[in-house]
């Protein structure tokens, strides 16, 4: 099978004509880059051919590195072998854990193609200050380079991915990942193969809370999830850095090249002031993006809930058509405006650059995944009935008053209803449970055919196209060329034209191989982002909402047990492989995840407190255990005055253990699907079950403005989780603290690997004293005369050591008093 060994593919696109530039000035430079690209390949001793690409104008540049150019050592500096000589040579003078590069050892180099790929592609893209060539897309210099890629090695592919038995599905090698696709990669799989397993913990615990513990918001439930995701994280912080020495990666970030676009020379506070005047416009963006969420919501809510006009089924999509139109396009331009502000901090290498990048996309995102549940908890569930009563009394009452004496309500009230008793039969107390629903199962369903079907079905869409376009085009050469044929065919012509223009010199293998690089180079480039904020995503799902759902670490356990494969999948079929790139953590992620788990802490504590059932008759006691906690923190006085102001209304009556304050809790744990008696059973809530929460004790409760005490004793409640949240935020730091320090001391400290690396690392250092002599400096010295000392000045300096007179000063001290 025809198959050139090719270490890299550059896409080179001709540029098209614009208003200030011709066709023929543009091909002129084209021609002029693409002569000087080839010259620059060549004078670095690799070799390097240009072929045509799939469509006018795209050139693909084979590049490869000749065996025996890396076995030559007397070669010029720009000889690859000398620049991986340097590159394995300043990996081991920067500390990294990998045997020394010797004249006599560096022949015998053995990398894999992950290396091999990583050190020409590091070769060709690094700037010219760090020994490469320079061309690179960020380098306007190369303005007409689309792309620098290898190519996939389909025989690995296809046993990757392949999968025989079920047992099998979760199985992973991470140093066959390595070795094909570099340390970034494999720490992603390392990462998704981790957390999977540590999924069983919270699946098997949302199991029993769900179908034997009485559902949602179990407060055991909700502590072991917290307590789980702090776990979770410290282990994996300690594992990366294992990860780390058997990758031999530890501390990649000494030796990583610098950015083409970086401006050196640039003061260090110049670069910290730049991003600290990021901020604002972050906070800015994130304030808009939570403002529309919010106004979707609450435009959601009520035409859920007080809309009777015509078309109402087809109007209830007007939330989601608003969701669809706006959030998506003001994303797509914070993240123009975030790319833009990232490379306007001037990050000095590409792994600092991608952080920085990362954390403020993820930012908004996490806003975009979190906002619905946040606002059903901490606005929908408390104020919803009251909220919408209000806007019955106060505001379509006057609309209707209006209408009444003959003026213009510009469509009447007609269309609102204006029942008051029925918007407690409207709620939904199932609203939380289904959106957790939605988030951990039709979304993760949704994704997946996104990520592995979509792309078959445009590709297809694609393909039907291109065969009508070149029906089309055949139609047309056949009538301009019939006439002209020798033999009267109008085949003839046409077949010469289309088999001279397209014949590889090869022949037919040639072009087969040909047709699959083009039809690789047509592939998307790989993002580890989007994978790596799919599972962040996911697990603060998990440790942040799952007490409103128990069985989300069930679904996630299963998705995940799958995306192991069709992560793989994409890979290795719908994207183009991506380059190998050293590392020797997961960067900005692991912050993301201990942030969560802060939140995790707040959330739980919060949600447990407000709609749990067991502490339903219980805010008193909560409160003191709240007042307690804060004291042992250092926070007494000012919780115990914050909870003694929550105790009173807005007339100043103490209302908390009274009758208010029992019907407010009722009401949240009935409003968000708790169960407050056995009929109210929240995994078969329907609206039968509605119409009965109308008739049971809480169902006259109702936040309608009218009364004071209703106000304040949901009020009450709401301070008070407010309080229990950050008494949870100071548990999670004790917690977190020891939790680190345990993980520590057994998988770092007590770890066997790591004390076999110690060793392995200090024997080299002291081989390397002993190359460079330093052992018999030390056996010299103090003989610099060449001559022993003479006898009498031994016996003087042994007599010195052998003689004490403290006992004698001591006994002397005694005798003198």
């Amino acid at each position: 099978m025809f198959a050139p060994d090719v270490d890299l593919v550059v896409a080179f696109r001709v540029g098209s004509a614009s208003k200030t530039t011709t066709r023929r000035e543009e091909g002129r430079k084209a021609e002029k880059q693409y002569t000087r690209l080839l010259e620059t390949l060549q004078y670095a001793g690799l070799k390097a051919v240009g072929r045509r690409g799939e469509g006018l104008g795209q050139i693909l540049v084979f590049i490869t590195c000749p065996e025996e150019v890396l076995k030559e050592l007397g070669c010029s500096r720009e000889s690859l072998l000398l620049t991986v000589f340097l590159y394995r040579r300043s990996d081991f003078l920067s500390g990294l854990p990998v045997t020394p590069v010797t004249a006599s050892t560096a022949s015998t180099l053995s990398l894999s193609p992950a290396d091999r790929i990583r050190l020409v592609h590091a070769y060709i893209s690094s700037t010219p200050t760090d020994g490469g060539l320079g061309i690179s897309t960020d380098n306007p210099e190369w303005d007409l380079v689309e792309s620098i890629s290898p190519l996939q090695n389909r025989a690995f592919n296809e046993q990757w991915i392949k999968v025989r038995k079920l047992k099998n599905i979760a199985s992973l090698d991470l140093n066959h990942v390595r070795e094909q696709f570099g340390d970034a990669i494999a720490y992603y799989f390392a990462f998704l193969s981790s957390y999977t397993y540590w999924l069983v913990v919270p699946a098997a615990l949302g199991f029993l809370a769900h179908f034997t513990a009485g559902g949602a918001y179990n407060p055991f439930y909700s502590v072991a999830v917290a307590v789980w995701s702090i776990c979770f994280v410290e282990w994996w912080r300690v594992h990366e850095r294992i990860l780390g020495l058997r990758f031999g990666t530890r501390g990649a970030f000494k030796v990583e090249r610098r950015r083409a676009q970086y401006v050196p020379n640039m003061p260090w506070y110049t670069r910290e002031l730049r991003i600290l005047a990021t901020l604002p416009i972050i906070a800015l963006f994130g304030f808009v993006l939570v403002s529309i969420l919010t106004a979707i919501f609450v435009f959601e809510a009520f035409i859920t809930h007080l809309y009777e006009g015509p078309g109402k089924s087809v109007v209830g999509f007007s939330p989601t058509i608003l969701f669809v139109l706006l959030v998506p396009r003001f994303l797509a331009m914070y993240q123009a405006l975030a790319v833009a502000l990232t490379k306007w901090e001037n990050h000095k290498h590409k792994s600092t650059y991608a952080a920085s990048l990362t954390l403020k996309t993820f930012a908004l995102g996490a806003l975009v995944a979190y906002s619905g549940l946040a606002l059903s908890a901490f606005v929908y569930v408390p104020f919803g009935e009251g909220v919408m009563k209000f806007v019955q009394q106060r505001w379509l009452k006057r609309v209707e008053l209006k209408s009444l004496v003959g003026e213009d309500t510009s469509g009447g009230v007609g269309v609102w209803n204006m029942d008051a008793g029925s918007v407690r039969k409207k709620l939904n107390p199932g609203r939380l449970r289904d959106q957790m629903f939605a988030f951990t199962v039709t979304n993760q369903v949704v994704g997946t055919f996104l990520e592995i079907g979509l792309p078959f079905v445009l590709r297809a869409v694609e393909s039907f196209r291109a065969k009508q376009n070149s029906s089309a085009n055949h139609h047309d050469k056949k009538s301009r060329s019939g006439s002209n044929s020798p033999n009267g065919s109008p085949d003839g012509l046409k077949k010469k034209v289309v088999f001279e223009d397209e014949k590889e010199r090869g022949g037919m293998e040639e072009r087969v191989f040909l047709e699959r690089v083009r039809a690789e180079e047509k592939l998307p480039e790989y993002d580890l982002f989007t994978d790596y904020n799919e599972m962040v995503v996911q697990f603060g799902y998990v440790a942040l909402w799952s007490t409103i759902w128990p069985l989300a670490g069930v679904m996630a356990l299963i998705n995940n047990i799958f995306e192991l494969r069709s992560d793989a999948f994409k890979i290795t079929v719908h994207h183009r492989r991506p380059v190998p790139v050293r590392t020797d953590t997961i960067g900005p992620w692991l912050d993301a995840l201990t942030f969560l788990t802060w939140l995790s802490a707040l959330t739980n504590s919060a949600l447990v407190y407000l709609f749990s059932p067991s502490l339903t008759n219980t805010a008193n006691v909560v409160s003191h255990v709240a007042v307690r906690a804060a004291q042992f923190v250092g926070l007494g006085e000012i919780v115990g005055a914050l909870v003694n102001a929550t105790l009173l209304t807005q007339e100043g009556v103490a209302t908390a253990v009274g009758e208010a304050s029992e019907k407010a809790s009722e009401h949240l744990v009935s409003a968000a699907g708790g169960m407050i008696n056995e009929s109210l059973n929240p995994n078969t809530f329907n609206s039968t079950s509605a119409e009965n929460l109308a008739s049971a004790g809480a169902a006259s409760w109702g936040l309608d403005g009218s009364s004071s005490q209703t106000y304040g004793a949901t009020k009450d409640l709401l301070v008070k989780a407010v309080l229990v949240a950050l008494v949870g935020s100071h548990a999670y730091f004790i917690m977190k603290a020891l939790v680190r320090h345990v993980v520590e001391k057994i998988c770092w400290a007590g770890s066997g690997e790591v004390a076999e690396w110690e060793r392995q690392e200090k024997e080299k250092r002291e081989n390397g004293l002993i190359e460079m002599g330093i052992p018999d400096i030390v056996k010299v010295r103090g003989k610099e005369d060449g001559k022993k000392p003479a006898d009498a000045e031994e016996d003087a300096v042994k007599m010195f050591w052998e003689h004490d007179e403290g006992v004698d000063e001591i006994q002397r001290v005694v005798k003198e008093a």
